[in-house]
């Protein structure tokens, strides 16, 4: 691998477990959701992960849930289990579909938090951005359009969602990746190795700020927001590196029936909607 796309590595190694749901989200999930715990251990060494790391987190992923495993002659295989591939979805669709864009504010009131999305802002009154997929609570819910102060919103939205920690999230993806905005030729000509390796840790880097983003209106954002910016290196990286990456999931990636696909009916349906979303915006590559 070049040393400045190797530079991108340098954090180091990632959290075992929350790399292991990186994985089954990005190249396992689309593929039948099954992964054989030697596809595993092989994964996790490519990115300094030793085997007894990734056998304690599959582990940990088994007693929460997340995983269930079966042996069949000497290889453990391990799937999703229903909850987690309901969370698995909606994570993909954050990452691998155009972002929902908001209409405008719900608030709601109740004394129990609404869900995802939801921020209390006086007691028993929660605000969350009107999109269409967060959900509504039984009690009493309102639309709302601003129609006076909208220069405080900024300081509104501060106050009640995260927006620090997630613009530095980004901020960081966007340093850590800025390799990454080499010429489409270069990231196509590494190996398949090196382009499943840089795939799988701008996904786990992407995924870690975006699901924490509360996609609220543009116009609740700090001026200098860098949502955007990220979004659009998430996307021209990972279609420049996805054809080296799924060929090397296809050479070293199984299940009990064998290899995984290097491409299969929703691996083609990701790309596409992200090829669209990247005409749509005009995301290109110098």
């Amino acid at each position: 691998m070049p040393s400045d796309l190797a530079s991108c590595l340098a954090s180091g190694p990632p959290r075992a477990t929350a790399f292991i749901v990186t994985i089954y989200g990005d190249a396992v999930a689309p593929r039948g959701g099954v992964l054989s715990m030697r596809s595993l251990i092989e994964a996790g060494r490519a990115h300094g992960l030793s085997e007894s790391l990734m056998r304690t987190a599959v582990s940990r992923l088994v007693t929460a849930g997340r995983l269930s495993g079966e042996r069949i002659g000497r290889t453990s295989h391990y799937r999703l289990t229903e909850a987690a591939q309901a969370e698995f979805g909606a994570a993909a669709r954050i990452l691998y579909d155009p972002p929902v864009a908001p209409r405008g504010w719900l608030f709601a009131m109740t004394d129990a938090a609404p869900g995802e999305g939801w921020a209390e802002v006086a007691s028993g009154l929660w605000a969350a951005p009107d999109r269409s997929d967060i959900d509504r609570p039984e009690g009493l819910t309102f639309a709302a359009d601003v129609v006076a102060g909208a220069p405080d919103l900024p300081t509104f939205a501060a106050a009640h969602w995260p927006l620090d920690a997630v613009a530095a999230a980004y901020r960081t993806f966007l340093s850590d990746f800025a390799p990454l905005r080499a010429d489409s030729a270069v990231l196509r000509d590494v190996s398949a190795e090196a382009a499943l390796v840089l795939r799988l840790r701008l996904v786990h880097a992407y995924r870690a700020a975006a699901l924490a983003d509360p996609r609220l209106p543009d116009a609740a954002l700090p001026a200098d927001w860098p949502g955007a910016a990220a979004r659009a290196l998430f996307i021209s990286a990972y279609l420049a590196l996805s054809p080296g990456a799924d060929l090397r999931i296809a050479q070293v990636f199984e299940d009990a029936q064998g290899p995984l696909p290097r491409e299969t009916e929703a691996t083609r349906d990701r790309m596409q909607r992200l090829g669209r979303e990247a005409a749509l915006h005009n995301i290109t590559r110098k």
